[in-house]
């Protein structure tokens, strides 16, 4: 193997979980002469390798959780060794070399775990222990001269052995100050040693067989004893010793058999936890609430009833746990419902009946016990006011107040009474002041007029708000200026201390430049230098230039500029210097000890994409399935790796092969299909192809990059062992010090993508592959370190010929790379299109993703006051200016495939089934620049004329015609059009979505009838026709909508007509045709309707009947209508309907409302909408909405009626859902000639 040089540099290796059994340690070691720390754990050795014996300068050194027998060998060579950890090994006695404690550096012992039947031999040389670790063994006593030698110890734990007891020298450790004896049969040992322990910290002495009689009758002398466990012995009262510890904060008397607490508990004032589970305890004293500082409170398993816990326990603010399970408590304390802090409560299994309701009111309660309480009644949770939705609903707060506020409303505030009586301290202080100067009382005067004004125009505002309306905001007013990260780029320490800080620009992006090459400039490179100073008044300031070389491209010097402005925002600085290669600044050049020094060439990379032709190398992966994830076993590119239990993919490049084996899981067959198209997308560009084909039928390409000649099909063999698992990888993390390298490994198991941060290096050795990850911060001496290192990591262990080393850098990681991490998945954005289920199958964590968003919602539209109808006056007033405009109208109707001239009588008329392009030329009136030109005002030039007239094409399409009219119009008769016309405008609109001045054109005689115009009716017999009028907003907005011939539609309201056609007549056109005048209508309509009755309906075949409703003739009228049946008597919803879309087109939520003139159509079929008739709100739910969409727009539904709660307190709404298709006549009947919905094209 190729030593690279960079071995001796390492300081410390942590090779955890490697697989050195055998002979497969790494000869390499021997060369890491630097090594300080060096972690062996989880790595199988049975004997200590040789190979340690050439690390002279190593100190720590882990062997824990491996199979050593003996410690003979190269250990007692290491003369600078301070720390050895053996635990969780099968060390003996005579395995340890009396050598080993001759090693004056060795300062940490840890022997643990292990079986040891007596101390070491010669342990008591090792003068120079400070922490000494014997527990877990079969220890049977300790030797006398152990104690007098190893008077430095500050940590002893001699706990799980067979000690009966301790030696008198025990008292020579002035020093300890943790012992640990639990788990020892020292029922004789009085334990008269101890008051000799001055430093003693910790005392533990679990299981140890001790009573009241045992115990030292004083312990003042520890005056430092602050955690004491005496847990599991048999102590029938706190020891009085205890009492004395004024320091104490953790104390353990758990299993025992206390029968009850002495008041003079009150001396703990620093006690934090206290465990007295198990005992036989019935009351708790008083003097316990003193505790101030008493965090936890173990009392579980004893007879305590209600009366057994102090009332004043709620004086503990600092208590965040109190179990008390297993007693007799039948309830407790309200006053235990007040401490604040309280996280737990554990009050499991006793004979509670209830809880005070201020248990709800424990803001910080994390865990509540309350089960084996079978007669238990929890009082209900108090209704408060709400502050938002939680997780569930993305974050939003749906509150009325908070969603006032967004939309920039002013609340309702309670009016306050004028009549109240006058404030007699504000009396008191007006007649301390006096009577004012005369020069006050001119001010006085100028304040008061100032005040009166001020409260005239507040008034102003208050009057355009009352009842929280809103105006509409302009569309600038409604931009939000972005945040800006800059966090990306420079961390957060940049700038924050004095000094140089330099960045290069690499890709686009500034990084950073370590301090050993300040002052070298590349000249094809472009830099940002930052001087951080600290100016008299102790504040920070900062001077920025930016370098740009003489060779640079372009991007690196546009780059240079643009990050150095974004370090200016980020501190706030005055301003930037620029300085190109030559030209410098003397304030520059000041920046360091000596001139710039100019290297040839360029150091990093242009940010702008070169064309290469990538090389890829073929990989045959082995496919295992890994609960919700799979893992990629690498095994040679060759035919006899095949398995038909598993599935394969081979990835040639641009061809990627699944071979799925005849015994293979679905699911592992699945979710490899979708891990090759996510390869293919993600790092090929879409430019791979993907071959699945079944077993036998593989093409020769497969067959031949697996190096398989042969005639006959090949039939692969079982040859994974059934046991077979793949090894969990191990990542390092690289780092660089002055002149050393450390490989540590981050403490997350499993891996996920958090460990790796960005910027640091990491290496990830997958026992096969080794993979390189440089984080977009990281430093480049690092990363060159880090290469080398994985080569000489990559070489450290035998590997197969196919194993590769990987260079990733963040942000395009492979696939494969990613598998060995948790749950890691690109960063998903906000889908409103998916359910939070169908997120959370990807790996995502959506709970903490959701906890940390705040996601936008726009709900301004339900609290604008609604659009008031336009006055007759004003809508006459805009038809007049509009037809006064229009010169002439032109109309045409599509006629199988070609575009007829309308007749004229059937101007105004129009059919479901047609589409109509209708011609119009305005000619705006020019007006005279000054009259003084009144002479050439006389004879127009028809030059001048025509730039003022303008031609717009208004196509109109019924709703049941298909698109293949604006088709044809599109590509015939608008063409045709366009060269006629000099300027010319083309409006496309739909029926009942007509604009205004569309509209006004017709004069209010607009009629939409079914069906398709001159078409035969069906059996040859006229259907009878009824027409109903209605002004939606506006008397522009006036239409004659043919709906279902029923007298259920009738309302006493409208008006209609209805077309009766006689049977038996000569003539199609002979009928009768009543007009029907509603007894609530509106006279303009009633004169309205007979007008329109008269010039379309009527005809010399005709018989034209006006009726008022009550006046209707049995015979022809209700006939034809199918018998009378109930109908409306009053339209008043017709003031109050209101309709809003909910959708997330934009990105995020947002309520929007349609115009008062809205038709059936306007209801988005993947949109969720709420109509408002001022009795109920129905939410409408499309076939196409998504599950988010639904949950939102139900949140928006109850927010909306709360607020018109407060607007129309006597018109309650209930809220109702219907779907598509659904729909009862309460909503249909606020829309004007509802019928079947539209179809979609086929």
């Amino acid at each position: 193997m190729a030593n690279t040089g960079l071995l001796p540099f390492v300081r410390g290796v942590d090779f955890t979980c490697n697989d050195f059994s055998g002979e497969k340690f790494p000869d390499a070691i021997r060369y890491m002469t630097g090594l300080q720390w060096l972690r062996l754990d989880k790595t199988n050795l049975a004997n200590i390798p040789e190979e340690l014996g050439k690390l002279m300068k190593l100190e720590n050194l882990s062997l824990k959780k491996n199979n050593l027998e003996k410690l003979f060998g190269e250990l007692t060579e290491l003369k600078c060794l301070r720390s050895l950890n053996v635990r969780h090994n099968k060390v003996k006695s005579s395995g340890i070399p009396a050598e080993l404690f001759r090693l004056e550096e060795l300062t940490t012992l840890d022997l643990s775990h292990n079986r040891l039947k007596e101390v070491p031999e010669g342990l008591e040389k090792a003068k120079s222990l400070l922490v000494l670790n014997l527990s877990h063994n079969v220890i049977e006593s300790i030797p006398p001269t152990l104690f007098v030698q190893l008077t430095d110890l500050l940590f002893l734990d001699l706990s799980s052995n067979r000690l009966e007891t301790l030696p008198p020298q025990t008292r020579r450790l002035a020093n300890l100050q943790t012992l640990i004896l639990n788990d020892n049969p020292l029922g004789l040992f009085q334990l008269r040693q101890l008051p000799s322990l001055q430093s003693l910290e910790t005392l533990h002495m679990r299981n140890t067989q001790r009573t009241v009689a045992n115990l030292p009758t004083s312990l003042e002398m520890l005056s430092n004893l602050c955690d004491v466990d005496l847990a599991r012995n048999a102590l029938t009262k706190v020891p009085d010793a205890l009492y004395s510890l004024q320091n104490l904060k953790r104390l353990n008397l758990s299993d025992n058999e206390i029968i009850e607490i002495s008041s003079a508990m009150d001396i703990w004032q620093k006690l934090e936890s206290l465990n007295l589970s198990r005992n036989k305890l019935t009351a708790l004293p008083a003097a316990l609430c003193k505790l101030q500082n008493l965090r936890r409170l173990h009392v579980d398993d004893n007879q305590l009833d209600f009366e057994g816990i102090p009332s004043g326990i709620g004086k503990l603010g600092n208590l965040e746990v109190f179990s008390a399970a297993n007693n007799l408590l039948e309830m407790i304390p309200e006053g235990l419902c007040r401490c604040g802090s309280l996280k737990k409560l554990n009050l499991s299994c006793n004979k509670l009946i209830t809880v005070p309701d201020a248990v709800h009111l424990l803001s910080d309660l994390e865990s509540l016990q309350l089960h084996g309480n079978p007669d238990l009644v929890i009082p209900p949770k108090p209704v408060e006011r709400p502050r938002g939705a939680g997780v569930e609903f993305y974050n939003i707060d749906f509150s009325l107040q908070t969603q006032l506020q967004l939309a920039g409303a002013a609340t309702v505030e309670p009016a306050t009474n004028n009549s109240s009586k006058s404030d007699p301290i504000a009396r008191k202080l007006r007649l301390r002041r006096g009577r004012p100067e005369p020069e006050q009382k001119d001010s006085a005067l100028i304040l008061r007029g100032m005040q009166e004004q001020a409260n005239t125009q507040h008034n102003d505002q208050k009057l355009d708000q009352r009842n929280s309306e809103l105006k509409p905001k302009r569309w600038d007013e409604s931009l939000e200026k972005p945040p800006l990260d800059y966090s990306e780029f420079f961390d957060e320490d940049t700038g924050q201390t004095p000094g140089l800080q330099i960045w290069e620009i690499e890709n686009f992006i500034p990084a950073p430049v370590d301090e050993v090459a300040h002052g070298k400039f590349f000249e094809g490179d472009c830099y940002i230098i930052l001087k951080t100073s600290i100016e008299e008044q102790g504040q920070l300031s900062w001077d920025i230039h930016f370098w740009i070389g003489s060779k640079a491209t372009l991007d690196k010097g546009a780059c240079a500029a643009m990050h150095a402005v974004n370090l200016r925002n980020l501190l706030g600085a005055k301003r930037t210097q620029r300085h190109e290669q030559g030209d410098e600044s003397p304030e520059l050049l000041a920046l360091f000890p000596t001139p710039p020094v100019y290297l040839q060439g360029s150091h990093t990379p242009s940010g702008f994409f070169t064309v290469d032709d990538p090389h890829y190398v073929t990989r045959l992966y082995r496919v295992h399935g890994a609960g919700n994830s799979i893992h990629l076993e690498p095994v040679p590119v060759e035919v006899d790796s095949l398995d038909p239990r598993y599935v394969f993919i081979l990835d040639t490049g641009l061809t990627i092969y699944l071979w799925n084996g005849k015994k293979a899981k679905n699911t592992v067959k699945s979710k490899a299909r979708l891990f090759a198209e996510k390869i293919n997308k993600e790092e090929r560009k879409n430019k791979a192809e993907l071959i699945t084909e079944p077993p036998g039928k593989e093409p020769k390409s497969f067959w031949d990059i697996l190096g398989y000649a042969g005639d006959n099909p090949y039939v692969p063999k079982e040859h994974v062992p059934e046991d077979f698992t793949w090894a969990p990888p191990r990542l390092y993390r690289v780092e660089l010090g002055m002149g050393y390298l450390e490989l540590p490994q981050p403490e997350a198991t499993p891996l996920s993508r958090e460990v790796l941060a960005t910027r640091n290096v990491y290496i990830l050795d997958a026992h096969i592959d080794v993979f390189v990850w440089f984080g977009k911060k990281s430093s480049r001496l690092v990363r060159a370190a880090a290469v080398k290192l994985a080569q000489e990591l990559f070489n450290m262990v035998t590997r197969p010929p196919h194993a590769l080393v990987t260079r990733l850098q963040e942000g395009t990681e492979t696939q494969v790379f990613k598998t060995y991490f948790l749950g890691w998945e690109e960063v998903i954005a906000v889908d409103f299109t998916r359910t939070a289920e169908s997120v959370a199958r990807t790996g995502a964590d959506l709970a903490s993703w959701a906890k940390q968003q705040e996601t936008k919602a726009d709900l301004s539209a339900l609290f604008t006051p609604r659009q008031p109808a336009m006055q007759i006056s004003e809508a006459k007033t805009l038809a007049d200016e509009w037809n006064e405009d229009l010169e002439a109208m032109e109309p045409f109707v599509l006629e199988g495939r070609h575009f007829l001239k309308l007749p004229e009588h059937e101007l105004g008329i129009f059919y479901s089934c047609d589409c109509y392009v209708f011609l119009c030329r305005y000619v705006l009136p020019v007006e005279p620049e000054d009259e003084s030109e009144g002479s050439h005002t006389g004879a127009g030039d028809p030059d001048e004329e025509s730039e003022t007239a303008t031609w717009v094409v208004y196509f109109w399409q019924g709703r049941k015609a298909p698109n293949m009219g604006w088709l044809t119009f599109t590509f015939g008769l608008e063409r045709k059009f366009k060269q006629l016309c000099k300027r010319l405008d083309v409006v496309r609109t739909h029926q009942q979505q007509e604009s205004l001045k569309f509209m006004a054109h017709f004069h209010r005689r607009f009629i939409i009838k079914d069906g398709k115009r001159n078409a035969k009716p069906e059996g040859g017999r006229q259907p009878v026709e009824l027409y109903e009028l209605r002004s939606n907003g506006s008397a522009l907005c006036t239409r004659l909508v043919q709906v279902k011939a029923d007298a259920s539609q009738l309302n006493s309201a409208f008006c209609y007509i209805l077309n009766v056609p006689l049977e038996g007549a000569n003539q199609e056109s002979s009928a009768i045709v009543y007009v029907w005048i509603g007894s609530k209508s509106d006279a303009d309509c009633a004169r309205l309707i007979e007008q329109i009755a008269e010039e379309k309906f009527n005809n010399p075949w005709v018989s034209l009947q006006v009726l008022t409703e009550g006046s209707e003739p049995d015979n022809f009228f209700w006939v034809a209508l199918g018998g009378r049946k109930p109908y409306d008597t009053d339209a008043d919803y017709l003031n109050y309907t209101r309709l809003f879309r909910c959708s997330n087109e934009k990105g995020y939520f947002t309520v929007s409302e349609k115009c008062t003139d809205f038709c059936q159509d306007d209801l988005a079929d993947d949109d969720i909408m709420i109509l408002d008739n001022g009795e109920q709100v129905f939410l409408w739910l499309g076939a196409k909405c998504s599950e988010v969409e639904i949950k939102l727009a139900y949140k928006s539904a109850q927010v909306y009626i709360q607020h018109m709660k407060t607007m129309q307190p006597n018109r309650p709404r209930k809220l109702f859902l219907t779907l598509k298709g659904k729909e009862s006549k309460r909503f249909t009947k606020c829309f004007h000639g509802w019928g079947e919905h539209k179809r979609p094209p086929e």
